[in-house]
């Protein structure tokens, strides 16, 4: 028969030896975290003559709302001292905010539900619905639990030595950067620096995340670390943004990361922070797949598929340059799918491509782009030569209004994890987990 008790109504109740002796009164439930499986309750701290104390999970013999009952009324009076590892569903879990990966949100548990199973009592569910307040109670109105499974957050610990023994959060690690960024933004100080502690195990990741944070959440994040920490997350992300990232640093801080970064990327960015940022130079990316028109299209192909150093956005077109990198034409990537694998490129191109000088303003940018249907636009200097390119994602990320841009997103599209079921294996995760 399924056997289940909720957190709060277990807190301060008395705990009790098997003849019904008084031991104390229950403080928090030791939980350890198991990676794909429900965490297994560990032990209870207890509150006895004044101290708190451990009490491992093979004393209890059973637990409930009213009474927590132990085999034996022998206890190690001990102080409690947590261990590397530990999770203190009091102090960690209950009243805090954990992640909901499903919803991808911060939300508050309210409530904590153990199941008992064969291996021992588990946590199971969350109830994450926030209680009426006083005037909701005295009208009789009643808290109505939103249970959900455990599988469907991440927790934020608190406490560093457990949070470094769990490792990575597997399910934060499916994530879009984005999602992760947004998660950043809403956090306070201490959960982003958990969230961040688990993103910076994946370098490319981190990055990643840091291009879509806002420039605000950016630059705080980044001046909490050292010029050589912000050089590794820097030196992994598109040179534009890079660029971006380092002018908003303070005027200190700029040229000890710059001269912390590789050569190359050193040089890409002094050449972006040369421009205005607010300018087509200041938003292009320096990486542009460029060809010979006399090229085959296979060739063509084949070099956009080896172009692993390029970002995706950029890769929608085939810019034909003569001597000295003079802009001579474009060819779209459907264009050349479409082609015979032996045509010539300027058999294929447009001869007279829409171009802007790095001086362009943004908005001019985006007017082109949108006139004339371009996914990419080429940046030229006044001899023409192509000095880089700008994709329509970056054009978006200047134009698009920041209270817009900042609204309520709409909700993710993800499978709702369902309460488990008794029986359920805790070495299955649910749909979405």
């Amino acid at each position: 028969m399924e056997h289940v008790v909720h957190l709060a109504q277990l807190l301060r109740r008395p705990v009790v030896g098997r003849n019904g002796e008084v031991v104390g009164r229950l403080a928090d439930v030791i939980v350890r975290l198991r990676g794909r499986d429900y965490p297994l309750a560990t032990g209870l701290v207890a509150r006895v003559a004044g101290r708190e104390v451990f009490l491992p999970a093979e004393q209890v013999a059973d637990l409930d709302a009213e009474k927590s009952t132990l085999t034996s009324p022998r206890v190690d009076l001990r102080h409690f001292e947590r261990r590397e590892g530990e999770v203190l569903l009091r102090a960690d879990v209950l009243g805090h905010r954990v992640i909901d990966v499903v919803g991808v949100e911060l939300v508050r548990a309210y409530d904590i539900e153990l199941e008992q199973r064969p291996e021992g009592w588990v946590l199971t569910c969350l109830d994450t619905r926030r209680p009426p307040r006083l005037w909701g109670v005295l009208a009789g109105r009643r808290a109505r639990p939103d249970w959900r499974d455990w599988k469907s957050f991440e927790p934020l610990i608190g406490h560093a030595r457990s949070a470094r023994v769990r490792g990575p959060f597997a399910r934060l690690g499916r994530l879009k950067p984005a999602d992760l960024a947004d998660l950043l933004e809403e956090a306070n100080r201490t959960e982003s620096h958990e969230i961040l502690q688990t993103v910076h195990a994946d370098p490319e990741l981190e990055a990643d995340v840091f291009e879509e944070l806002e420039p605000d959440s950016q630059t705080r994040l980044l001046r909490e670390r050292s010029d050589t920490e912000i050089a590794e997350v820097v030196a992994r992300m598109r040179a534009d943004d890079a660029a971006d990232a380092i002018n908003d640093l303070p005027q200190s801080r700029r040229r000890p990361v710059l001269d912390a970064l590789p050569a190359g990327q050193r040089t890409k960015v002094l050449t972006l922070m040369g421009f205005n940022p607010s300018s087509a130079g200041g938003l292009m990316a320096l990486d542009v797949l460029t060809m010979a028109g006399s090229s085959a299209v296979a060739e063509a192909l084949r070099a956009a598929g080896e172009a692993r150093s390029l970002q995706p956005e950029a890769l929608t077109s085939v810019y034909l340059v003569g001597e000295e990198q003079r802009l001579l034409g474009v060819v779209t990537l459907v264009e050349l799918l479409q082609a015979d694998p032996a045509a010539r490129l300027e058999e294929l191109a447009d001869r007279d491509p829409v171009r802007a000088g790095p001086d362009t303003d943004v908005e001019d940018v985006a007017l082109l782009m949108t006139d004339y249907n371009l996914l990419t636009i080429p940046v030229v200097d006044g001899a023409d030569r192509i000095l880089g390119v700008i994709t329509v994602d970056d054009v978006l990320d200047v134009v698009i209004p920041q209270d817009w841009r900042r609204r309520e997103p709409a909700p993710h599209p993800a499978r709702r994890v369902e309460r488990p079921r008794p029986g359920d294996s805790p070495h299955e995760m649910p749909p979405g987990s």
